[in-house]
């Protein structure tokens, strides 16, 4: 692996049947962020990551490491070192953790090298277990694992394929506290290394863990920032968080007086 790589996105639009899903949208991600996508249901979230990935047709420019990904299949997007992760974490469950590493690390090999049990186990696969946190249970089957657990080891079948850019659907959706505190310190590790966007709704889980913040309304950017920042920011405050701006705040102060 060369090391992290940024992403660029200029004037991104995706419509769908006349419905413009996501318009317009610029957005610059450092090598080795640890960027959240945070928005409303239907702000475009999703969607913009699809188009990162090639699942949807999309307009405007996409370029990571200063390739451009637009008009490229899904597979040789995949092949140029982005990898991403579903709500529902895919894994073969009848299948150790060991050879759900193995297989994802085996392209091009056939599928009795990659299932039977060698006398050692692969560099790569060694180095993602112990990141992911799972090498005791590297024989356990898949489908035992806890849920926070399956998604760790979808992150790991990333990382042995050398994956510099990771796209991360609400990867603690449905875990528990301690289950989220442990995949936050897990992506801080692998941002050392790679380059993480993460798509979110838990707030929480955000202000612990983002080093960068992009929030998206209607398809639009509409702020970006630290966490600080982004919280501060008025238009954020009355159309995601929930909160009336200060200045709104102030006059009803008034009036109530």
């Amino acid at each position: 692996m060369s090391g992290p790589a940024g992403l660029e996105i200029r004037r991104l639009r995706v419509a769908f049947d006349g419905f413009t899903a996501v318009d317009g949208v610029d957005l610059e991600v450092r090598p080795g962020d640890l960027r959240f996508l945070i928005g409303p249901n239907g702000a475009g979230k999703t969607t913009l990551v699809d188009a990162v990935t090639g699942l949807v047709k999309a307009h405007g420019s996409v370029r990571f490491d200063g390739t451009e990904l637009l008009g490229r299949s899904v597979h040789r997007i995949s092949r140029s070192g982005i990898g991403r992760t579903f709500q529902t974490a895919t894994v073969f469950e009848e299948l150790t953790v060991l050879q759900n590493l193995d297989i994802a690390a085996g392209a091009g090999r056939g599928a009795w090298t990659m299932l039977r049990r060698r006398r050692s186990t692969p560099e790569p696969v060694v180095r993602a277990l112990e990141t992911i946190g799972l090498g005791d249970l590297a024989d356990s089957p898949a489908g035992t694992l806890a849920h926070g657990r399956k998604q760790w080891l979808e992150i790991g079948m990333l990382l042995v394929q050398d994956v510099r850019l990771l796209l991360l659907d609400e990867p603690v959706a449905g875990m528990s506290h301690d289950e989220r505190l442990a995949t936050g310190e897990l992506l801080e590790r692998i941002s050392t290394e790679r380059t993480v966007v993460v798509i979110e709704h838990d707030m929480d889980f955000m202000r612990s863990f983002a080093r960068s913040v992009s929030v998206l309304h209607a398809g639009r950017m509409l702020s970006e920032g630290t966490v600080a920042e982004v919280q501060a920011d008025p238009k954020v405050q009355e159309v995601y968080l929930g909160h009336a701006p200060r200045e709104a705040a102030a006059d009803v102060a008034v009036q109530e007086v």
